[in-house]
C-alpha cells in the first residue's frame, strides 16, 4: 500500500490537479488539498487554498503557475494560512468571502462567476462549517462539471460544524443546495480523496446529521434537557476515537443550539 503522495502534483481531472500538503492530522486526514486548476494548453492557473503557511508547499505550488488568481473556500489557517506568502510568491491576487483574507482584489459573494487560465468558477455560498465558507462549481470547454468543497463535504468522513463560528442550520441548507447540483459532478474536497458525485455525497451527508440529531435527541431524554455538550459527546459519540472529541463537542454544540432554537 502506497502512502500520500506529498509533493507530487496529481492530475485528478482535464481541469484540475491537486498538490497534498504535509499537513496530517485527525482534523485534516492526510492533509490539506491544494487545487491547482487550468483548462488544457493554458499557461496560467488558478489556486484554491494555498494551504497553511508552510514555505515549501507554497513553492512546489507556485512553481505550478504562472498564477493568475487564487481562491479561498475559508478562513481556517490549514487552508488560509499560507495566502498571503503565496501572494508574494507569484503576485497574484486572493479572493475570498471574508473582506480580512481579501489581497490585491475584492471579496467573492454567492453567484459570482470568477474566469481565468481558461476555465469558469461559480461561487456558491456554503456557510455551515464556518460563517465564510465557499463552495466553487468548475466548468470548462467540453469537460464535466465538478465542485470544490473546501471542508464542507471532505473526501472521506464527515466535517466538524466550527461552533460558534459554525452553524447547523446554514450547513443543512448548504448540503441541500449541493444535493442539487447535477447528477455526476464530482466532489474535489480539502481534505481526503476525490468523490464521484456530489448530489450523492451531499444525501450522504445530510442522512448522517439527521441521524446525528436523533441521537442528541435521544442523549437529552436520558440525560435530561440542560445536559452539557461534553455529557452528550460522552453518550453520542462513545465509539470515536477520543482525540476527535473536541471537536465533536464543537459540533454537539451547534446541535443543541439547532435544537434549542
Amino acid at each position: 500500500m502506497t502512502g500520500p503522495a506529498y509533493g507530487e502534483l496529481r492530475a485528478v481531472t482535464p481541469l484540475a490537479s491537486v498538490l497534498l500538503e504535509h499537513n496530517p492530522s485527525p482534523m485534516t486526514l492526510e492533509g490539506t488539498n491544494t487545487w491547482v486548476l487550468r483548462a488544457p494548453g493554458e499557461e496560467s492557473c488558478v489556486v484554491i487554498d494555498p494551504g497553511d503557511d508552510d514555505p515549501e508547499h507554497l513553492e512546489r505550488v507556485a512553481a505550478a503557475g504562472p498564477v493568475a488568481i487564487v481562491l479561498l473556500t475559508h478562513r481556517h489557517h490549514d487552508h488560509a494560512a499560507g495566502a498571503r506568502r503565496f501572494a508574494e510568491l507569484t503576485g497574484a491576487p486572493v479572493r475570498a468571502l471574508d473582506p480580512s483574507l481579501v489581497l490585491g482584489s475584492e471579496a467573492l459573494g454567492d453567484g459570482d462567476v470568477v474566469a481565468a487560465a481558461g476555465v469558469e468558477l461559480r461561487v456558491i455560498s456554503t456557510p455551515g462549517h464556518t460563517s465564510d465558507s465557499l463552495s466553487f462549481l468548475l466548468s470548462g470547454p467540453d469537460t464535466a462539471a465538478s465542485v470544490l468543497t473546501g471542508d464542507t463535504i471532505l473526501g472521506r468522513g464527515t466535517t466538524v460544524i466550527a461552533h460558534p463560528d459554525g452553524s447547523l442550520g446554514p450547513y443543512l441548507d448548504s448540503l441541500h443546495r449541493l444535493a442539487d447540483l447535477a447528477p455526476d459532478t464530482a466532489v474535489l474536497p480539502g481534505h481526503g480523496p476525490e468523490l464521484a458525485d456530489a448530489a450523492k455525497a451531499a444525501a450522504h451527508y445530510l442522512a448522517h446529521r439527521e441521524q446525528r440529531l436523533d441521537q442528541v435527541r435521544a442523549a437529552l431524554a436520558a440525560l435530561g434537557p440542560t445536559a452539557t455538550a461534553r455529557q452528550v459527546v460522552e453518550v453520542v459519540y462513545v465509539d470515536v476515537d477520543r482525540t476527535l472529541w473536541g471537536a465533536a463537542e464543537l459540533s454537539v454544540r451547534a446541535q443543541l443550539d439547532y435544537l434549542r432554537a
